[in-house]
């Protein structure tokens, strides 16, 4: 089956302004599937736009699925930054005859471009979707790390196997998953009030990563390092708070800044390990003067614009880029390994793999903060040295 058969296309001219748009806006410069799909066989793009018309396991957010259209509308007015851009939009994922059969569209596409190094950027539907992008890494043979950025971890105990998916359980799904490729799952944003404590206790016992909104408060970088580590990337728009983003069914008045939100898909762009990212739960019927829309499209715009200027800089290679820092704990039962770009002053952890018999593997990067280093050098070890080294045995 060709990718054209999932794909409705754009009906651009209910976004063409009378004019048309101007050669420095993104509408000139992205390939819409209108007429003729973009051929990606022939064509290397760099991103391909997804839209995904499924809200039926979207909680309380039904209307979801016309998302696209509406993003489309902002982000084709944007113009483009400084550089060339290779972007294809594919158009609309048609719903399936079940919402089952959407996710095995949605994963055959995003295996489709990952396999050919093209990024898929998934606009609307609910956050269950996530589970379908998750799926489009199962053939890659490959671990998977997974950032989420939400106000929930949307996790639920009682799923099985046998259970539909839905934007509140998703996240059980991907862990009962089998074959388990999944290596780490990180949260960036939940509010406390919204998670149970067995949820954390759970996300615990698995060296899973969850980071409370607070520590984000005026000090969004300390989302990098989580998000440079990620694989896969899923925005839930319920993850802005209602003021900045009012068009979510579940929309609350906390949660990040649109500006912050902006920074945070940035990071996602930069990142030379991303593959595959999702912005999803945006609901038009709940949108006030086009606001989350036009924040959904600047988002995009800061992705595409941290896109074109990844600085190509993950470890090791060449090892003259970087430098070499070593610290010793306090009893002297590791020694820690740091390394720093020379080029962009980002940070990494090896763990080390233990009892390898691999000569190829014997540790693993992991993305890091300054401050991690400046603990290791007080002699105390890095939670997140720790946590990875349990993942590892």
């Amino acid at each position: 089956m060709s990718l054209v058969d999932f794909f409705a296309p754009v009906d651009i001219q209910k976004f063409i302004p009378a004019k048309g748009f101007y050669t420095s806006q993104l509408g000139t410069h992205i390939q819409v599937f209108t007429d003729e799909f973009p051929d990606h066989e022939k064509e290397q793009f760099d991103l391909v736009i997804i839209g995904v018309m499924e809200d039926r396991n979207a909680v309380d957010n039904q209307g979801c699925s016309l998302a696209p259209d509406y993003v489309r509308e902002k982000l084709y007015s944007l113009h483009k930054g400084d550089y060339a851009i290779k972007i294809a939009d594919f158009g609309n994922i048609k719903a399936g005859n079940t919402a089952k059969d959407t996710y095995v569209a949605v994963k055959t596409v995003v295996e489709e471009l990952i396999k050919k190094n093209i990024i898929p950027v998934i606009i609307g539907g609910g956050q269950d979707v996530t589970y379908a992008q998750f799926q489009g890494y199962e053939k890659l043979e490959q671990k998977v790390d997974i950032v989420v950025i939400d106000s929930h971890l949307d996790l639920d105990e009682e799923v099985d196997d046998d259970n539909e998916v839905n934007s509140q359980t998703y996240l059980t799904k991907i862990m009962l998953h089998q074959p388990n490729f999944l290596f780490n799952y990180s949260n960036i944003g939940y509010q406390t009030y919204y998670v149970s404590q067995d949820s954390l206790k759970a996300m615990d016992k698995l060296y899973f990563d969850s980071y409370r909104l607070g520590l984000f408060a005026r000090h969004t970088d300390q989302a990098e390092p989580v998000i440079r580590n990620a694989d896969m990337l899923s925005f839930d728009i319920g993850a802005i708070r209602s003021t900045d983003a009012c068009g979510n069914g579940n929309a609350s008045p906390n949660g990040f800044y649109g500006e912050e939100a902006c920074q945070l898909s940035r990071y996602a762009g930069m990142s030379d390990k991303l593959s595959s990212i999702g912005f999803y739960e945006f609901n038009p019927a709940f949108d006030q003067n086009g606001q989350t829309a036009t924040l959904l499209a600047q988002m995009l715009w800061y992705f595409v614009d941290g896109f074109y200027n990844r600085k190509k800089d993950f470890p090791l290679q060449p090892k003259s880029s970087y430098v070499t820092y070593r610290a010793s704990l306090n009893d002297d039962s590791y020694e820690l390994i740091f390394i720093k770009s020379k080029k962009t002053d980002r940070w990494w952890m090896q763990v080390p793999y233990p009892n390898t018999k691999s000569v190829n593997e014997r540790f693993h990067l992991v993305p890091c903060r300054y401050e991690d280093y400046l603990m290791a050098i007080e002699g105390e070890m890095p939670d997140l040295w720790w946590r990875t080294f349990q993942k590892l045995s």
